[in-house]
C-alpha cells in the first residue's frame, strides 16, 4: 500500500512522541512492503510563532490531500491565557471542522503488567476493553453564546442527522467487538438528550438487532465506569459528556501515556492523536511515554489504511513492552525509567 501520511508534531513533547511513532510505522512498512511517505506540517504554538496562524494553509491544505494525519500535541505556556485572540488550540478546532471530524474515538485498554499503576483495585480491572465515541461537531461547545455582566448563556444544539452518524458508528464498531452498546445521555432533563435517546432507538431496533443497547445516564455512566469498567464495551455520547468522560476513563489505565485516539468523519482520512497535553514542563528532556502516539499510530493503519494486522502487530508490541517491564517514568518503574527512545526502541525491537 501508498499512503501519504501528514506529521503534524505540534509542540512542547510532541516532536518527541511522534518521533517514534513514525519508526514503528516504518518497521511495519519494510515488513509487509508499503510505502509510507510522511510529510511535516507546523500546527498549533510553533504555527502562530512562525506564521502567525495556529493552522496555516499549507497545512490544511496537506490534511485535505493526505491519507491520514499523525498528530503530536499542542500549547505552550505562552498561550495558556483563554481570553487570547489567537490559540494553539484553534488550530485543531479548524482542522477537525474542515475535515468533517464528527467522531473522536478513545479506546480504553487496561494491560495487566501495569494494573499497578491505576488507582483502581487490580480485580476491577480485568478485561477492560472500553471504545468510548465522542460527538465532536455539536453541543454545548459550539452553540450560540452570550454574555453580560449579570449572566452568560451557551446553547446546547444537536441535529437528528448529527445523533444518527455516531449511533451508526458505534454499532457498526460494536457488532464488530463484543456486541454491546451504551449511550450516555441526561435524557430525564435536557430536551437535546431526549432527542438523542429518539433518535438511537429506532436505528437499533431496525438496523442493529444484533447488538445489546443500553441507556444510561451521565452521572450514573460517571459511577460505573469506576464501579464496573468491564461491563463496557462501546460507549457513544455527546460532545462534553464525551469529554469528562473520556478523561475519567484515562485513568482507568492509569497513565495518560498509554491511551490513543482517532478523529473520523465519513471517509477514511482521520487524525491521530495521544490524549495527553504537550507537557511543556518535560519537553526536550527526552523522558516523555511515546506508548500512546504509537497505539495512536496502530489506530491510523486501521481506519485510515485498513491495515488491521499490521495495526494488531503494533498493538502486541506495546503490550509485550510493557509486559517487560520497560516504563517511562510515568508508569512508575521499581527500577530505572526508560527514556522516550528507550520505550521506542523496545516497541521497534519487538516488532
Amino acid at each position: 500500500m501508498k499512503a501519504l501520511i501528514a506529521l503534524m508534531a505540534g509542540d512542547g513533547i510532541g516532536p518527541e512522541v511522534t518521533a517514534e511513532a513514525v519508526r514503528c510505522l516504518n518497521v511495519v512498512a519494510r515488513q509487509h512492503g508499503h510505502d509510507f511517505a510522511f510529510e511535516a506540517a507546523p500546527v498549533g504554538a510553533i504555527a502562530i510563532e512562525t506564521t502567525g496562524s495556529p493552522l496555516p494553509e499549507p497545512t490544511l491544505a496537506l490534511a485535505k490531500r493526505c491519507d491520514a494525519i499523525l498528530f503530536g500535541a499542542i500549547g505552550t505556556p505562552k498561550y495558556a491565557d483563554p481570553t487570547l485572540k489567537v490559540r494553539p488550540e484553534q488550530g485543531l478546532l479548524k482542522l477537525r471542522q474542515e475535515l468533517g471530524l464528527y467522531a473522536n474515538l478513545r479506546p480504553v485498554t487496561c494491560f495487566p503488567s501495569v494494573y499497578d499503576v491505576s488507582p483502581l483495585k487490580p480485580e476491577l480491572l480485568a478485561g477492560v476493553d472500553i471504545m468510548v465515541i465522542r460527538e465532536l461537531t455539536g453541543g454545548i461547545y459550539f452553540g450560540e453564546k452570550t454574555r453580560t455582566e449579570t449572566s452568560a448563556t451557551d446553547i446546547c444544539t444537536y441535529t437528528v442527522a448529527e445523533v444518527e452518524r455516531i449511533v451508526r458508528l458505534g454499532a457498526t464498531l460494536a457488532r464488530a467487538r463484543r456486541g454491546k452498546l451504551c449511550s450516555v445521555d441526561k435524557a430525564n432533563v435536557l430536551e437535546t438528550s431526549r432527542l438523542w435517546r429518539s433518535v438511537v432507538q429506532p436505528i437499533m431496533k431496525d438496523e442493529f438487532p444484533d447488538v445489546a443497547l443500553e441507556h444510561m445516564y451521565i452521572d450514573a455512566a460517571a459511577m460505573h465506569l469506576l464501579r464496573r469498567p468491564s461491563d463496557f464495551d462501546v460507549v457513544i455520547t455527546e460532545n462534553m459528556f464525551g469529554d469528562i468522560l473520556t478523561d475519567e476513563a484515562s485513568m482507568l489505565p492509569g497513565s495518560l501515556g498509554l491511551c490513543p485516539s482517532a478523529s473520523l468523519g465519513t471517509g477514511t482520512r482521520g487524525l491521530y492523536e495521544p490524549i495527553h497535553g504537550s507537557a511543556p514542563d518535560i519537553a526536550g528532556r527526552g523522558i516523555a511515554n511515546p506508548y500512546a502516539t504509537i497505539l495512536s499510530a496502530a489506530m491510523l493503519l486501521r481506519h485510515s489504511l485498513g491495515l488491521e494486522s499490521e495495526a494488531r502487530q503494533i498493538e502486541a508490541a506495546v503490550a509485550s513492552a510493557l509486559a517487560d517491564g520497560v516504563r517511562t517514568a510515568d508508569l512508575k518503574p521499581t527500577g530505572q525509567p526508560a527514556n522516550t527512545r528507550e520505550a521506542g526502541d523496545a516497541v521497534v525491537a519487538r516488532l
